[in-house]
């Protein structure tokens, strides 16, 4: 079983915040990988929230690469970010990449006066681009080229992970607003760094606690949807591309999403008023339905923090917080770690027919489906 998480703060905070909401459920992971994203960056990114960063871990040929392509594509490097990393220290459980690359660029001359949109599928495509690139050669791992986002994904102890990249150390250089966390790698399958939560497209992360039995009719369907819905590597990313799809592709509003992954019984649904919408829901995006046990956690691109369960409610899952932080987290256990003072009368335990929304004034709302 995973253990997930995700804080959302008026102040930006330091990663090591999501190490201690983790390390209180422990128990709860195996020790396989521990893996963030970053969103509202602040610290030493905060002035360059308008431009693209490039996360990856790669070799060295696999950084010639990534250079070669976006300089043939017309991205100026701007500013380089290295975290500063202890390889000396012995008995630690990680399997480190030589390079990890934080680098936020200029768009290419000609899209300075590009609309919103095209700048947006040219960061889809040149990360795709890159992945490929990297993937044939077998030098290196692109995870998000977006602005206002980083990501770190790492094999091994989420505490050595933590100690490697000096990540117990709280600074006022590496922060943000919005962080999700999970310490767990893909454990169902092949240990790869792409398969580790939180994943993350065009603005959107997702992470889940639990299995999607629906994975391969999911996947089937998705991969003729749109060119971003690639990998596959858990059946979790089926998440992911599905709150894409209903929000940004067909633009519906975020409350949908949980009426496409777990549809009402057709008997509940013709006695509602709003019957039509829902019942062509379910007739033309049935593949999109998500079955298993799962919690998720989702951010969208303005910054809204959510969380729905499976139709069962088979994993947990808890919201709590104080006027400044909320955090939705597998157990309670890693909110008394982070925010011991909170009223714990406020706490939500979300039920299988609701999705708690958090906005970013911290007001939180339980959408009943």
């Amino acid at each position: 079983m995973c253990r997930i998480g995700a804080i959302k703060s008026k102040k930006y905070f330091h990663p090591v915040k999501t190490l201690e909401l983790m390390r209180s459920q422990q128990k709860g992971h195996d020790n396989s990988g521990f893996a963030f994203v970053m969103q509202d960056l602040g610290g030493i990114f905060e002035g360059y929230k308008d431009l693209p960063t490039l996360s990856m871990a790669c070799t060295n040929d696999g950084m010639h690469i990534a250079e070669d392509i976006l300089h043939s594509i017309g991205f100026v490097r701007v500013m380089q970010w290295t975290p500063d990393i202890h390889p000396d220290i012995e008995g630690l459980n990680i399997r480190p990449m030589p390079n990890y690359v934080f680098e936020v660029f200029n768009y290419p001359r000609s899209y300075k006066y590009a609309p919103l949109s095209e700048k947006e599928d040219l960061l889809v495509d040149t990360r795709l681009k890159l992945r490929k690139a990297l993937e044939e050669a077998d030098e290196g791992y692109v995870y998000s080229f977006w602005p206002d986002i980083l990501t770190l994904k790492e094999i091994g102890d989420p505490r050595d992970i933590g100690t490697y990249f000096g990540l117990w150390e709280e600074n006022s250089d590496f922060t943000a607003k919005i962080i999700t966390a999970q310490c767990r790698q893909n454990t169902n399958y092949d240990i790869v760094r792409y398969a580790a939560h939180p994943f993350f497209l065009q603005g959107y992360t997702a992470l889940v606690n639990g299995e999607n039995t629906f994975y391969e009719k999911n996947k089937l369907f998705q991969q003729s949807l749109y060119k971003g819905y690639i990998g596959f590597e858990s059946d979790s990313q089926c998440f992911l591309y599905t709150l894409h799809y209903v929000n940004k592709i067909l633009k519906w509003p975020l409350k949908y999403f949980k009426h496409v992954i777990t549809p009402l019984p057709y008997n509940e649904i013709t006695g509602r008023a709003d019957r039509d919408i829902l019942l062509k829901i379910k007739a033309s995006l049935a593949h999109l339905e998500i079955n298993g046990p799962n919690t998720m956690i989702g951010v969208t691109p303005d910054g809204t923090l959510f969380t729905v369960c499976d139709s069962k409610k088979l994993r947990p899952v808890v919201v709590g917080g104080n006027d400044d932080t909320v955090i939705i987290t597998s157990e309670v256990t890693g909110i008394n770690e982070v925010i011991p003072d909170r009223d714990i009368s406020c706490d939500i335990y979300p039920n299988e027919r609701e999705m708690v929304v958090v906005d970013n004034n911290l007001n939180i709302e339980r959408w009943h489906q």
